[in-house]
């Protein structure tokens, strides 16, 4: 189970563009919103920006770790375990992608304050879904103490989600 076959990689291929997609609806959501109606302060909006580039390092990191041959067995079940809580995330925050086309229809509402309603329910619940994801997470690194590079990329993952929901909250908190 070191390589995938030409389907499988495909498949794989694809669950990585969703979970790309997934962050970046979370990510639109906050940065669109910030663009246009000015519920978020422009540093939430960069904060917001500086997220999607993290999570896309993340992922190409793990996905080329996983492909080394230097990389024992061990450890490439756990990155690809990582992958797959990583693309869990991006199931879960794919049911907020109607929340940025509500948001782009609200934007000509003169009052922010149903659009910083909607902005601050996608954040909270972005939230709740980071922190159930976190729990994941760790349980794997302890699975895979016994395998150093495994548990390292795990270790970022956490370090990718902490960093991800301390953005959220500093920007819910101003909401």
């Amino acid at each position: 189970m070191r390589t995938l076959s030409g389907k499988a990689r495909r498949l794989f291929a694809a669950h990585t563009r969703q979970a790309m997609l997934a962050t970046s609806v979370v990510l639109g959501l906050l940065w669109s919103s910030g663009s246009r109606a000015g519920v978020l302060s422009e540093s939430d909006f960069k904060q917001a920006e500086s997220l999607k580039p993290l999570f896309a390092n993340l992922m190409t990191d793990l996905v080329e770790t996983a492909k080394r041959p230097d990389v024992p067995n061990g450890d490439v079940v756990c990155i690809n375990s990582t992958i797959r809580e990583l693309l869990q995330i991006s199931d879960e925050l794919a049911s907020y992608e109607y929340l940025i086309t509500m948001e782009k229809d609200l934007t000509d509402v003169g009052d922010d304050n149903p659009l910083r309603g909607v902005v601050k329910f996608a954040v909270e619940k972005t939230n709740v879904i980071l922190t159930s994801e976190r729990k994941r997470l760790v349980q794997l690194s302890e699975q895979c103490v016994k395998n150093p590079v495994g548990v390292a990329k795990v270790q970022e993952a956490v370090r990718v989600i902490d960093t991800t929901a301390g953005i959220l909250n500093s920007i819910r908190e101003r909401l």
